[in-house]
């Protein structure tokens, strides 16, 4: 029994939160542990960023020395177009071209489909991001997909400002079949490299001279857009904690003084 006024002091061990795994993390498409293919589509699409931010300062010097190796790397737009003035000028290749180009340019297209086939919309609020004009673009091209179906991946090729990849995989999480994906990007891809060709066939001699000329200052070309990566990446950076401290006060403006101090329930999201 203990005396008056005595007080019991008790110690309670202090439980620590246990260590998320690597792969519980929002900011990732999948809900829940994933499993090898997540892993392999997750670095599929990891690899198609690497690969496109080591092309992106290349392709002005890979167009002055041969507009066929930008092709087959990226069925590049412009070189389509230097090729089709050169087959005006009567380069017998141009159909070698057209078939590289076709291929190139969705060679990585399956790839989002899968990721659309494996994660619904998850990838989709990935690609949408925490711009806002990425989300609006990103929600645009879902709206597409949805309401025009199928004809939504040839159209994807003519919209530019519409993300193809948020296209792709919204019909993937539709269970479109492959074959049938493949046929219709097919469709769009090989179209778009006909028109650029023709439009460089009526174009002609100018059109080379410009591919000249991008020739002749193309290492200018790339280190103005190495310096421009540079600059966008240093700049994207020091916006993010004045974007977050914005998102605050913007939340605690938005709650009033009841919402504030009133415990989440379990179960609920905002």
């Amino acid at each position: 029994m203990s005396e008056p006024g005595s007080e019991r002091e008790t110690t309670e061990p202090v439980v620590e939160p246990a260590e998320k795994e690597w792969w519980d993390d929002p900011r990732l498409p999948w809900k829940g542990k994933p499993g090898r293919a997540d892993i392999w589509c997750w670095t599929a699409i990891a690899v198609i960023g690497v690969y496109a931010l080591v092309l992106l300062p290349l392709r002005p010097i890979i167009l002055g020395l041969n507009p066929y190796a930008l092709i087959a790397l990226n069925g590049s737009r412009t070189a389509t177009v230097a090729i089709g003035a050169q087959a005006a000028g009567g380069d017998p290749w141009w159909p070698l071209a057209l078939v590289l180009g076709t291929l190139s340019i969705m060679k990585f297209d399956w790839v989002y489909w899968w990721a659309g086939k494996l994660w619904g919309h998850g990838l989709i609020e990935i690609v949408g991001g925490k711009s806002k004009r990425a989300r609006r673009n990103a929600a645009r091209a879902e709206r597409i997909a949805r309401k025009v179906g199928a004809p939504a991946v040839v159209l994807s090729y003519y919209i530019p400002i519409i993300p193809s990849a948020v296209i792709y995989a919204s019909v993937g999480a539709t269970a479109m079949r492959l074959w049938k994906f493949l046929v219709l990007d097919l469709i769009g891809a090989l179209s778009t490299r006909i028109l650029f060709m023709a439009l460089g066939y009526r174009i002609g001699e100018p059109a080379i001279k410009v591919v000249e000329l991008i020739a002749k200052y193309s290492w200018y070309l790339a280190l103005a857009t190495i310096a421009a990566m540079i600059i966008g990446a240093i700049w994207r950076r020091n916006r993010k904690p004045a974007d977050a401290a914005a998102d605050d006060d913007e939340g605690d403006a938005d709650q009033s003084p009841e919402e504030s101090v009133r415990p989440e329930r379990s179960g609920e999201g905002g």
